[in-house]
C-alpha cells in the first residue's frame, strides 16, 4: 500500500507540474482519490484536495524563486512538519526530475485568481409536466463546464437556460468569434 500511495503521491505531484507549466488544465482530484480509495488507501477528496494545493503552493513558490531541492524540502518541512517522509522523498525525486524546468511567467501569475476552462458538455431537454402544469412540453438547455480553479483542481458547473437565454448565449459567442477573427 505504501508503494502504491507513493506511485499516486508521484503522478499527483507531476499533474501539478504539468498544470504549472500549462500543459494539462487541471489535475483532477475526484478521479485521483477514486485510484488512491481503490488501492485500499482511506482518503477523501476535501483532503487530497488540501494536500494539492499545498504541492501546488510549494512548487509555484519555488519556481517563482529558483529554490534548490533541498531549499525546496526545508521549506516543506517547515510548512508540513507531520509529513511522513516516504511523502517528502517522493516531492524531492518529482521536484529533482521535472520541478527545474518550472516557470512561472507573468501570464501564469495573473492566471492565479482565475479558473481555466476545460471542457463543455451540453445537452437540450424537454420538461413534459409539473405538478402546476400537466402539458408543459418547456424546452431548456442544459450547460457543463468543467473548470480548474488556481490550484488545477476540476470542477464542474452546471446550469440550465432557456431557449432565449441561450439564443443570446450563442449571439455573444459568436461576438466573440468574430472579434477574435480580427485578431
Amino acid at each position: 500500500a505504501l508503494r502504491m500511495f507513493s506511485n499516486l503521491l508521484s503522478l499527483q505531484c507531476e499533474q501539478i507540474i504539468q498544470h504549472l507549466n500549462h500543459k494539462i488544465p487541471g489535475v483532477n482530484i475526484a478521479e485521483l482519490c477514486q485510484r488512491i480509495q481503490t488501492s485500499g488507501i482511506e482518503i477523501n477528496v476535501g483532503d487530497l484536495a488540501k494536500i494539492a494545493n499545498i504541492i501546488s503552493f510549494l512548487f509555484s513558490t519555488a519556481a517563482r524563486n529558483n529554490l534548490s531541492t533541498e531549499e525546496l524540502v526545508a521549506t516543506l518541512g517547515n510548512a508540513v512538519s507531520a509529513l511522513p517522509k516516504h511523502a517528502v522523498q517522493v516531492i524531492r525525486h518529482v521536484w529533482n526530475e521535472q520541478g527545474k524546468s518550472t516557470s512561472v511567467s507573468e501570464d501564469a501569475k495573473n492566471m492565479a485568481t482565475m479558473g481555466q476552462f476545460v471542457d463543455i458538455k451540453w445537452k437540450l431537454g424537454v420538461a413534459m409536466s409539473s405538478d402546476a402544469c400537466r402539458s408543459l412540453k418547456y424546452p431548456y438547455v442544459t450547460v457543463t463546464l468543467k473548470v480548474a480553479d488556481p490550484s488545477g483542481q476540476i470542477t464542474d458547473k452546471s446550469f440550465e437556460m432557456t431557449i432565449p437565454q441561450f439564443k443570446n448565449f450563442f449571439k455573444q459567442f459568436k461576438e466573440m468569434a468574430a472579434v477574435l477573427e480580427t485578431v
